[in-house]
């Protein structure tokens, strides 16, 4: 018996269906991609960077893999590693932790790079892309094979390279000051 890939017309499809498991999917010319999982270091490392954005902006404004951005292009959808979300996106998301296009981007998104040219080309290049499109105000790379942590900011709609952070540099955001901790202390965290 030949079974038929599921195909969505719309975003709107897509919100509605439910395969009935805890399966992340990025929407990608009408079909489903499983999302892999994430690998260790890449969750001790956000699970770091949690911890330390806990204090300065509370248990609901930090989200983590969890949280579904609507973007424009393929895929139709993004899971950043973490995001920071605003005050007044928090009740929306109770029913589903999806940020739709139409409820504005959250603050700040994190993506931690996996190995491999096609992981860099997707941080760098095509999440890049489209968080910019979004206009998300900060977008932080951190390069476990560079051992640097990029931030990027949104200038008259563009991305600028505000910092590149590496070694005994502490870590500052345009958005929540500065950190305090070091950009080799978050990768030794999940060393």
């Amino acid at each position: 018996m030949v079974q038929l890939k599921q195909r969505f017309q719309s975003f709107e499809d897509y919100l509605a269906y439910d395969d009935g498991t805890e399966n992340l999917y990025e929407l990608f010319n009408g079909e489903l991609i499983e999302v892999p999982p994430e690998s260790g270091f890449n969750v001790e490392t956000a699970n770091f960077l949690f911890a330390i954005l806990l204090p300065l902006v509370g248990h609901r404004r930090l989200r983590g893999h969890g949280l579904e951005l609507e973007v424009r292009g393929e895929p139709r959808n993004r899971y950043p590693d973490l995001s920071v979300i605003y005050e007044d996106q928090i009740e929306p998301l109770r029913r589903r932790n999806t940020l739709r296009i139409l409820m504005g981007p959250p603050m700040l998104v994190v993506e931690i790079v996996s190995p491999g040219e096609v992981q860099r080309n997707r941080d760098y290049i095509a999440k890049r892309s489209q968080y910019q499109d979004l206009g998300i105000p900060e977008y932080w790379i951190v390069d476990p094979q560079e051992v640097t942590v990029l931030v990027l900011e949104l200038r008259d709609g563009v991305y600028s390279e505000a910092a590149t952070f590496r070694g005994e540099d502490r870590l500052r955001s345009s958005q929540l000051g500065s950190l305090y901790v070091t950009a080799q202390a978050l990768f030794d965290a999940a060393s």
